[in-house]
């Protein structure tokens, strides 16, 4: 073989995890996630339905996008599979915010920094600049991912090193 059909380039490879996997429909519950009209959602009601004679059961879910807080509703027949977007939590050390909101982050696992998140457009952000200026122990965001997209959750003082 020559030099050139071994030169392989791994620079843009994935980790190759999917950001959704199937789950039948009828196995989802209340507080689950699930993929409606291409969003990550958390479901908050679901009610199933008998058709016909000859139909299928359908569940009819009302969920609440994960990062808008938006409502949206599907129906699906409970024997189809739906798509579940994988959904991780986890908590950084707040380092600094900047002008624009912009905070950078340590995660505390491997000390790595995270510099591309802003915070909430909500009252959270306001609570997060107090605490921050007028904390010693440094506070702690939570960050949920899903399909692509981060946003800070939450929030909480880091417990005392006494």
């Amino acid at each position: 073989m020559s030099d050139a059909e071994q030169d392989h380039d791994f620079t843009t490879g994935e980790s190759g995890a999917a950001a959704t996997y199937p789950k039948q429909c009828s196995a989802l519950r209340k507080n689950e996630h699930v993929m409606i009209k291409g969003r990550p959602c958390k479901v908050v009601e679901m009610s199933t339905s008998k058709t016909g004679k000859h139909g299928h059961a359908k569940v009819h879910m009302v969920a609440l996008d994960i990062f808008t807080g938006k409502k949206l509703e599907d129906i699906c027949p409970s024997t189809h599979n739906m798509d579940v977007p994988v959904v991780k939590r986890k908590e950084y050390q707040l380092l600094a915010i900047n002008e624009d909101s912009f905070v950078s982050l340590m995660d505390l696992e491997t000390c790595d920094t995270k510099d591309d998140l802003r915070l909430p457009e909500s009252d959270m952000a306001g609570q997060i600049k107090d605490a921050f200026e007028k904390d010693e122990n440094g506070i702690l965001l939570t960050v949920v991912a899903a399909c692509n997209e981060e946003m800070i959750m939450g929030w909480k003082n880091m417990p005392n090193k006494d």
